[in-house]
């Protein structure tokens, strides 16, 4: 079960920091948020949301789409990757269970990024807006940023994590966690 834990902590955390990025670039092109604004969207669950909304300003004004603010983008990374982390590790922990391998555990790494969507948009937001402080913006996440991006962000999380339950199964050419006989 621990090389599970860290098989799911590693790609959780991969499959975070890659959706961190598509949400960058998302809100630097498409979005006309701010490159950095993602990760202080996230962190103003905990913090004064100044800094998301001075990188927002800075991008529709077009003064500057890469405001940076490093103590409010750490927190926001760190709150990104470790939910990823735990998210990981859960997703690890079930793939172990059902001995998922190949396209089947691509299949279900997705369907668990949309459950991971859903959970965090229906459940999991809210409640850490409520038990945290911060509002609207954390509570209504998915409609600020917008339900495609979100969704995608969460898919792509979730194939994340599905290839690298395979890569680690087929490294070992096993389940990890698994004992070789």
């Amino acid at each position: 079960m621990g090389a599970a834990i860290r098989t799911g902590a590693l790609w959780g955390a991969i499959a975070a920091a890659v959706m961190a990025m598509y949400a960058m670039v998302a809100g630097l092109t498409y979005l006309g948020a701010g490159f950095f604004t993602p990760l202080y969207h996230i962190a103003s669950s905990v913090i004064a949301p100044n800094a998301m909304m001075t990188s927002m300003q800075g991008a529709m004004e077009s003064e500057s789409s890469f405001y940076f603010a490093p103590g409010p983008a750490v927190v926001g990374m760190m709150i990104h990757l470790a939910t990823g982390i735990a998210y990981g590790i859960l997703f690890a922990l079930i793939a172990r269970t059902l001995r998922l391998s190949g396209a089947a555990a691509l299949g279900a790494g997705i369907l668990y990024g949309a459950g991971v969507l859903l959970f965090s948009s229906f459940v999991g937001l809210p409640i850490a807006a409520a038990l945290f402080g911060g509002g609207d913006p954390i509570a209504n996440m998915p409609q600020m940023v917008g339900w495609p991006t979100f969704t995608i962000e969460h898919l792509m999380f979730g194939a994340i994590l599905g290839l690298g339950w395979i890569v680690a199964r087929r490294k070992g050419n096993r389940s990890p966690g698994e004992a070789r006989i």
